[in-house]
């Protein structure tokens, strides 16, 4: 009969307990980790940093308004401090449009080009890691940190913006539309990705982000002068004449006006631009006999409304995101065969 007996050298733990559901990172993942962390962890402070200073600055408007005679926040009567807060927005709002141009630069022109120019990936293709695995990583683990910081950061202005549409002329919607809601998340992982391929074609850390730095500059012209293309252009007329004493359309609250400014409208519904008739001006029965002669009836505007702002900008985010997935599909398939 044989008897079990226990041995505690085999059973005892050989050092401190481990908490096996903390997870641990391995492979390419921990290798992009150690390689950038010291990116990550300045975009997680920096993230941090941010979020405590909105949640202070929103919490110190919210109590300005909570002072005030609720009557006064309707009417627009608010006291001439509350610009103070409005230009405090403002300031941060320019700080986070800054994300793109940082995420291009810094972080996306040197994260291949720079492996490249060091050897770092001939010996980290030569083990046993594919280079399809090492590209899918080396883009993935950076752009999700950017994408939850970016977002973390835009969700915080975006809370604190919310209450204070309509309060000021200066907080108009259209001054947010490029740091608020979905588009930075966009924006920012475009112009990284944009700034991969160009290290991976350049090769040279530096020229690569001067590079980059350009082409986020002409990136950002081309978005500023497109994006409110993605809204539907609504019109407001009136069809009371425009002589002394009729009144011009009225734009609905938070509108955009587009265009030109106000055009004439005929009575056949053609609009005709507001320098109809302007060499007879001075004289005004000779402009109002300029005027009855093309059928001037009254004057349209043009406008986008608020409502628009969110469709606008899931329409421009999934638009910079395709642009990004095709960029991000360029660096796998051209990395995958040139990349050493």
């Amino acid at each position: 009969m044989t008897t079990l007996t226990h041995d505690p050298a085999r059973t005892a733990p050989t050092g401190p307990a481990r908490n096996h559901w903390i997870p641990r990172l391995g492979g390419p993942v921990w290798l992009v980790w150690r390689q950038h962390r010291a990116a990550f962890w300045t975009l997680i402070a920096a993230m941090l940093l941010g979020v405590l200073v909105m949640v202070y600055l929103r919490g110190q408007t919210m109590d300005f308004l909570a002072a005030q005679d609720p009557t006064s926040r309707k009417s627009g009567g608010l006291p001439p401090e509350f610009e103070t807060y409005v230009n405090r927005l403002h300031s941060i709002g320019s700080y986070l449009s800054y994300i793109p141009v940082l995420a291009g630069v810094l972080l996306g022109a040197p994260l291949i080009a720079g492996d490249l120019e060091t050897g770092t990936a001939k010996l980290v293709t030569s083990q046993s890691v594919s280079r399809l695995r090492w590209l899918i990583t080396k883009l993935a683990v950076p752009a999700a940190m950017l994408a939850l910081s970016t977002g973390v950061l835009t969700a915080v202005l975006t809370w604190w913006w919310n209450p204070l549409k309509g309060l000021s002329d200066a907080l108009i919607w259209t001054s947010f539309f490029s740091v608020t809601g979905v588009v930075p998340v966009a924006y920012a992982l475009l112009t990284f990705t944009v700034g991969v391929a160009v290290g991976l074609l350049l090769r040279r850390t530096l020229v690569s982000m001067v590079v980059t730095l350009g082409i986020v500059v002409a990136i950002g012209f081309v978005w500023d002068e497109l994006w409110r293309s993605l809204g539907h252009i609504m019109s407001v007329s009136t069809d009371k004449g425009v002589g002394p004493g009729a009144v011009r359309p009225e734009l609905p609250v938070q509108a955009e006006q587009q265009g030109q400014g106000t055009y004439f409208l005929t009575g056949s519904g053609d609009r005709l631009d507001w320098t109809t008739c302007l060499d007879q001006v001075e004289n005004d029965r000779a402009h109002t006999a300029c005027l009855e002669s093309k059928h001037v009836i009254g004057w349209s505007m043009d406008y986008i409304p608020v409502s628009q702002m969110q469709t606008m900008q899931w329409l421009g985010a999934g638009i910079m995101l395709a642009v990004a997935a095709a960029v991000a599909t360029f660096v796998i398939l051209w990395g995958r065969k040139r990349l050493l």
